[in-house]
C-alpha cells in the first residue's frame, strides 16, 4: 500500500501542462509533513559506474530531486564523509561499501536500502547490472513521487520475464496503423526522421516503468527496413535508446530476400535466401552492436510467408533466429495466423482454433531464442475473450503475450478504458496444464515450463501529439503494462494509484476521483459496447470504433457471433460445436462445455443459445443486454460528473482536454447504447421489459422537425441513428431545422446528436427563439467519413430555459465533403440549485445558469 497522506487542496488552475512528461512529472512535493520527512535525504550522489545508463540514472536523481524538492544534489566521484546517493553494481557496490550488499541480484534487478556506515547514512541503490542500476533510480524517485517514508527504505526488485518490450506499429511513411496520436516519431516520407530526439524521451518513459525494447515498425513490415539507409537510420534510433537500456527491434517481412533482395524466391530452405537473410544481419550488427532481434508476422491478413513453400513457421523462425542467436539476438514470431476467407455456412469453421491448430504440433521445433507471440484471446484484442489455449499447448516452446497498449477495439483514445483490470483477468487465469496450477502470467514467465526466455508484448504506438497517446488518461494503460510485465502481481488499484499520483497530483481528492474511474471503466466499455463475451460489437470490416454490428456476420473474417430471430452466440462445444473448447486441458474444457459451469460473463463466446436463455444471475440474455447496455452508458456520464469535481485542483489544460473526452465519452455511449439495444430487439423481436429501448420521449428527431434546405437521408446501418434517418445540407451554404418545444416550462439540458467526420469541419449554431445560445465547429479526429457510429456525436448545452412554445432552431453550414448532418435533439429535464430551494421548476424564478 502506498502512504497516503493528508495534503492541502492547493489549487494549481492556471499552471498548464501538455502530459509530454508522463508519469514524470517529478511535481513540487508541497505536503509539510512530507517536506519536513524529506530534509533527511543526502545533498549528494556518488555514481560508481560511469558507463552510460549508470549516468542516465544519476542524471535522473538529480533531475527528480531538483525538481521534487527544489534542492540540486552534488555530484561526487568518491564516498565523501557525509550522508549521500551511492548507485552501483553489486560488485561495485561491495568494494566501495561492502556493509551494503544485498546478496545475489539477478540482470536487470536491483535493491534499495539505507546503510550506515563510518557515521553517516548513504542511501543505496544496488543494481544487478547497469538496467538495474536505473530501474532502481526510477523506482527511488517514484517513492518519492508518491510522498513515501525513505527513511527504512528496504526493498528489492526482480523483472518477472526478460522480455519486456512494445511494440510500434509505424510505416514508414510516418503513418501508425492503429495509431491515435499523430504520425511517427520514428519515421517521415519513407526514411527514419532527421530528428529523433523524442525517441529517446519515449525509450526514457520506458526506462522508468521496466521496459528493455522497443520494435520500431509495424508487423505489417515493410522490406525497405532492411535496406543499407534505413539501416543506417534505426543506428541513429538506436543511439537515443541505449543511454536507458532500451534495445531496439524491428519487424521483418519474409518475402523481402525477393521484393528488396531480387532473389526469385524468400523459401526459408533456399541457400539463397538465407545467404541473403544473414548479410542483412551482419549489417545490422556492424551499426546496432546491441540489436535486440525480429518481429515476425508471416501467414496472417494478406501477409506474405512460409506456406507459399510448403513450410512451416518454424522453418523460417529457425532459420532467422540461428542468425540472431551469436549476438544475443531473438526472434519473436506472431501466432495471429489465421484464414480470413473462411466459409460462414460451414459451422465447423473457427477461427478462434487457428494459433492452436497451426502452432501445437509444432511445439518443441523451435530454436531455443524463438518465442511465440501469443494474443492473449483467441480472436483480436476484443473487450473480453477467453485467454487462449496455446498457452497450454506449448509446454516445449518459450512464449510470450501480446497486449495491446493501444486502444484499437477499446475506445481509440477517445474513450477512457483502463486495460489493466482485462489483462490481469488474462494473467491470472489458471489453465491447470498437466494437471497443476499454470496460470498465464507464470506461463510468459518462463516458469510453468521451465524455460530462460518468455514475456510480454505491448502493442504501444505512442505518436507525436504532446501527450504521446491522444487521451492524457490513455497513458495510464502505458504505464501499467510497464508494471505488470515487470511484476504481473500487482494489483490494479495499486497500479491505478501509483499512475495517478505521478501523473496529476498526492492530493486524495484527485487520486481518488481518478483512480476510479479508471478501475470502473473497463466494465462500463464492456456494457454500453458488447457483454456476455460476444466481443465488441463493432465495425470489423474499417475503423473498428463505432457500433457495426452486423459487419461481423456472413463474411470470411470468422469474428461471427450467428445471431438470428431465435438466438445468438458461437456454438464452440465439443459436442455440437467447433470443437474449440477441446483445445483446452481437461479442467478448464469441462468448465467450458457445460452451460451450468459456464461463466456468464463469455457465455455468448462458448455456447449458442436463445436470446431468452436466463444467466446465473436470473435474468434471460435479452434483458441483460438492455440493462448493461444502459448501466454502462450511466456509468460514463458519471466519469464526467466525477471528473468536474477536479476542477482547480489539477492544471487547467489536462483538466479541460479530460473533460472534453469524458463528455464525448458519455455522448458516444448513448449512441453504443442504442445501436446494440435496437438491433438486439429487433434481431429477437423480444422488448425491454423497462419499456426503455425504442422509445425515447425527450428526443426531437431531425427528420421531423422544419426543414430549409435539409434533406432527410437513410444511414447505414440504421441503429446507428435514431429512427435509422438523419438529415444533411448539400448543395447549399447553409441549412435549417426547426422545432416547437411544446413541453412543460423549466430548466433543461439540450443534446444535439450531429456527425462529425474525418474531413470537413461543418459549423453549428443553436437559437433559442432568435437568441444564440450555443455554436461549435465538428472537428474531431473520428474515422470515418459517412453517417454511422463511428461519426455520431453529441453536443450539450447546459441549463436551459425553456417555456412551452419556444423555438429550437439549428442553423448547419456544410464544410468541405461534411454536410452539417444532423441526428436528433434531446430536451432532458433537470431541476436547477435556485428552483430546488424555491420549490419551483419555472425558469421564469430562477436567477441562474445550471
Amino acid at each position: 500500500m502506498l502512504c497516503i497522506a493528508v495534503m492541502l487542496a492547493v489549487p494549481v488552475t492556471g499552471h498548464a501542462e501538455t502530459g509530454a512528461a508522463g508519469w514524470l512529472r517529478y511535481a513540487a512535493i508541497r505536503n509539510p509533513e512530507t517536506l519536513r520527512r524529506d530534509q533527511a535525504l543526502p545533498a549528494g550522489v556518488v555514481l560508481l559506474d560511469r558507463s552510460p545508463v549508470p549516468l542516465s540514472a544519476e542524471q535522473e536523481l538529480v533531475r527528480g530531486v531538483r525538481s521534487m524538492l527544489d534542492r540540486t544534489l552534488r555530484i561526487d566521484d568518491t564516498l565523501p564523509e557525509e550522508d549521500a546517493f551511492v548507485l552501483g553494481t553489486a560488485s561495485e557496490i561491495e568494494g566501495a561499501l561492502p556493509q551494503a550488499r544485498a546478496g545475489t541480484l539477478q540482470p536487470e534487478s536491483f535493491s534499495l536500502s539505507v546503510v550506515h556506515a563510518h557515521g553517516h547514512a548513504y542511501w543505496v541503490i544496488e543494481g544487478g547490472d547497469a538496467r538495474g542500476v536505473l530501474y532502481g533510480t526510477f523506482r527511488l524517485l517514484a517513492k518519492m513521487g508518491t510522498e513515501q517514508d525513505l527513511a527504512m527504505l528496504h526493498d528489492s526488485e526482480s523483472p518477472s520475464a526478460p522480455i519486456r518490450w512494445v511494440n510500434q506499429w509505424d510505416n514508414i511513411d510516418g503513418s501508425i496503423e492503429r495509431g491515435y496520436a499523430g504520425r511517427s516519431i520514428f519515421f517521415d516520407n519513407g526514411a527514419v526522421r532527421e530528428d529523433v530526439s523524442r525517441t529517446g524521451e519515449y525509450a526514457r518513459l520506458l526506462a522508468s516503468v521496466g521496459i528493455d525494447g522497443c520494435t520500431v515498425n509495424n508487423v505489417n513490415a515493410s522490406p525497405k527496413m532492411l535496406s543499407p539507409e534505413m539501416i543506417g537510420g534505426l543506428a541513429r534510433i538506436a543511439d537515443e535508446f541505449r543511454p536507458w537500456g532500451v534495445r531496439l527491434s524491428i519487424s521483418v517481412a519474409l518475402n523481402s530476400p525477393q521484393t528488396l533482395g531480387g532473389l526469385s524466391t524468400f523459401d526459408p530452405l533456399n541457400p539463397q535466401v538465407i545467404a541473403w537473410w544473414q548479410s542483412r544481419v551482419d549489417a545490422l550488427y556492424a551499426q546496432i552492436p546491441d540489436f535486440g532481434g525480429f518481429v515476425v508476422k508471416a501467414d496472417s491478413e494478406g501477409q506474405p510467408g512460409p506456406s507459399q513453400y510448403g513450410r512451416t513457421p518454424a522453418d523460417a523462425a529457425n532459420m532467422l533466429a540461428r542468425m540472431l542467436k551469436p549476438h544475443g539476438g531473438i526472434l519473436l514470431y506472431r501466432a495471429f495466423v489465421y484464414n480470413h476467407h473462411l466459409d460462414w455456412n460451414d459451422m465447423k469453421a473457427d477461427r478462434a482454433r487457428a494459433a492452436y491448430d497451426i502452432f501445437h504440433p509444432l511445439d518443441g521445433k523451435f530454436e531455443d531464442n524463438v518465442v511465440v507471440q501469443i494474443k492473449y484471446g483467441p480472436i483480436d484484442f476484443q473487450v473480453r475473450e477467453p485467454v487462449s489455449p496455446i498457452f497450454a499447448g506449448l509446454r516445449k516452446t518459450s512464449e510470450a503475450i501480446e497486449l495491446q497498449v493501444t486502444q484499437e477495439y477499446t475506445g481509440q483514445a477517445h474513450h477512457a478504458v483502463f486495460l489493466i483490470p482485462l489483462w490481469k483477468e488474462s494473467l491470472d487465469f489458471d489453465l491447470h496444464a498437466d494437471n497443476r496450477s499454470t496460470t498465464v502470467a507464470s506461463i510468459v514467465e518462463g516458469k510453468a515450463f521451465h524455460h530462460a526466455l518468455g514475456g510480454f508484448v505491448g502493442v504501444a504506438n505512442v505518436g507525436l501529439d504532446a501527450n504521446w497517446m491522444g487521451h492524457p488518461l490513455s497513458m495510464a494503460n502505458l504505464y501499467g503494462f510497464g508494471r505488470l510485465a515487470w511484476n504481473p502481481e500487482l494489483t490494479s488499484a495499486a497500479i491505478a494509484e501509483e499512475w495517478t499520483r505521478l501523473t496529476f497530483s498526492n492530493n486524495p481528492e484527485v487520486a481518488s476521483t481518478v483512480d476510479g474511474i479508471l478501475l470502473h471503466s473497463w466494465h462500463a466499455y464492456e456494457g454500453y459496447t458488447g457483454s456476455l463475451g460476444i466481443g465488441t460489437l463493432t465495425d470489423i470490416l474499417h475503423a473498428h470504433y463505432g457500433p457495426g454490428i452486423e459487419s461481423a456476420e456472413r463474411n470470411g473474417w470468422g469474428q461471427w457471433f450467428r445471431a438470428d430471430h431465435q438466438g445468438v452466440g458461437m456454438d464452440r462445444t465439443v459436442a455440437t460445436g467447433t470443437g474449440y473448447i477441446g483445445q483446452y486441458p481437461p479442467e478448464v474444457a469441462k468448465r467450458y462445455e457445460s452451460l451450468a459451469t459456464m461463466p456468464d460473463s463469455l457465455l455468448l463466446f462458448f455456447h449458442h443459445v436463445p436470446w431468452n436463455y436466463r444467466l446465473h444471475n436470473g435474468q434471460t440474455v435479452i434483458q441483460y443486454t438492455y440493462n448493461a447496455h444502459y448501466a454502462g452508458a450511466e456509468e460514463a456520464a458519471q466519469f464526467m460528473t466525477d471528473w468536474k469535481r477536479l476542477d482547480g485542483l489539477i492544471d487547467d489544460e489536462r483538466y479541460q482536454k479530460v473533460l472534453d473526452l469524458l463528455i464525448y465519452q458519455s455522448g458516444h455511449a448513448v449512441v453504443w447504447r442504442d445501436a446494440v439495444c435496437n438491433w438486439a430487439k429487433s434481431m429477437s423481436g423480444i422488448p425491454d421489459d423497462r419499456g426503455r429501448v425504442g422509445h425515447y420521449p425527450d428526443r426531437i428527431e431531425a427528420e421531423n422537425m422544419k426543414l430549409t434546405g435539409y434533406t432527410v437521408v437513410d444511414v447505414t446501418p440504421p441503429e446507428t441513428a435514431s429512427g435509422a434517418k438523419g438529415v444533411v445540407c448539400e448543395g447549399q451554404a447553409s441549412c435549417m431545422a426547426e422545432t416547437v418545444f411544446h413541453g412543460a416550462s423549466g430548466w433543461y439540458d439540450l443534446g444535439v446528436e450531429y456527425f462529425d467526420y474525418r474531413s470537413g469541419d461543418s459549423t453549428f449554431r443553436v437559437f433559442l427563439n432568435q437568441q444564440l445560445i450555443g455554436e461549435w465547429t465538428a472537428d474531431n479526429t473520428l474515422p470515418a467519413e459517412r453517417m454511422n457510429g463511428d461519426t455520431s456525436s453529441r453536443k450539450t448545452l447546459d441549463g436551459i430555459p425553456l417555456r412551452t412554445g419556444d423555438t429550437i432552431r439549428i442553423e448547419g453550414t456544410p464544410d468541405g465533403n461534411e454536410p452539417a448532418p444532423l441526428d436528433y435533439i434531446a430536451v432532458d429535464r433537470i431541476v436547477s440549485r435556485t428552483d430546488k430551494a424555491a420549490g419551483s421548476n419555472s425558469p421564469d424564478a430562477a436567477q441562474t445558469k445550471h
